[in-house]
């Protein structure tokens, strides 16, 4: 399903952090695609001002962090109190994907992810979607996992091949979506449909919460249906690598039925 391309490196993980001030800044200034900025939570003047504001009008995500987290990430070099990760991925707008999936005739299958911090999940994930015909991940920038050398490796090259979209507010990706008749599903312990009688061959976009808390009520109020994946014993709950591939599954499963029938 994939039609979307894009140019991607790996960057190693040496290469992938900027140390100082003046090189995040120029960062910037270049056209430097950043995964997340650190800065030391003490720091104040001009510098912390500028680096904010550069961050918050690139949507570049920022944590301020004590000075002992940033020297856990560069040692003893000289960090001035910031760091930045240069992203190993180029992203793209989920404005530019809906309208191109529909142009080519296809049913979109968008997979978004809110608050999946666990990289080797978000490989197992990538890897899961790239194989079942996913058009793109949707994930928020606030706690997520960064796009590293270790997220690719967990997802086999996978994440390499499938287009990625860092959105800053995930309720506005999802009424986005909505807007252009997009179903958002989510999984729900408490849901009453399992996901074989929901009708998946629709344009659907599945939405997975973070590994400990799981979709906050904030997003369930927004989705279009709830759903439960039935299990065979009592048992809390899958791990969110392995419940997003079963859901997907289903959809290739009921698209790949209709297909047959409509043939």
């Amino acid at each position: 399903m994939q039609t979307i391309s894009n140019k991607r490196k790996i960057i190693p993980l040496k290469d992938q952090i900027l140390i100082g001030r003046n090189p995040v800044v120029e960062a910037f200034d270049s056209g430097v695609e950043l995964e997340k900025v650190y800065l030391n939570k003490e720091l104040r003047g001009e510098v912390e001002v500028t680096i904010r504001k550069l961050c918050k009008e690139h949507e570049i995500p920022l944590s301020k962090v004590p000075a002992s987290k940033i020297n856990d990430m560069v040692g003893n070099r000289d960090h001035q109190g910031v760091v930045a990760f240069i992203s190993a991925v180029e992203y793209q707008d989920l404005e530019n994907i809906l309208p191109f999936i529909y142009e080519k005739g296809e049913t979109p299958l968008i997979l978004m992810l809110d608050g999946v911090s666990d990289v080797r999940n978000l490989g197992a994930i990538a890897r899961s979607a790239y194989v079942m015909g996913a058009h793109a991940i949707v994930f928020s920038a606030k706690d997520s996992a960064r796009i590293t050398e270790y997220a690719i490796k967990s997802s086999a090259g996978a994440i390499l091949k499938i287009p990625l979209c860092r959105v800053k507010n995930i309720q506005d990706s999802i009424r986005y979506m909505q807007s252009f008749g997009v179903n958002v599903i989510a999984t729900h312990l408490g849901a009453k449909e399992t996901i074989s009688v929901v009708n998946m061959s629709i344009p659907i976009a599945i939405i997975m919460g973070s590994e400990d808390k799981g979709l906050g009520p904030h997003i369930m109020r927004l989705v279009d249906t709830q759903v439960i994946i039935p299990q065979a014993n009592d048992f809390d709950s899958l791990n969110v690598s392995i419940a997003t591939g079963i859901i997907l599954y289903e959809v290739v499963r009921q698209r790949a039925l209709q297909q047959r029938i409509f043939k």
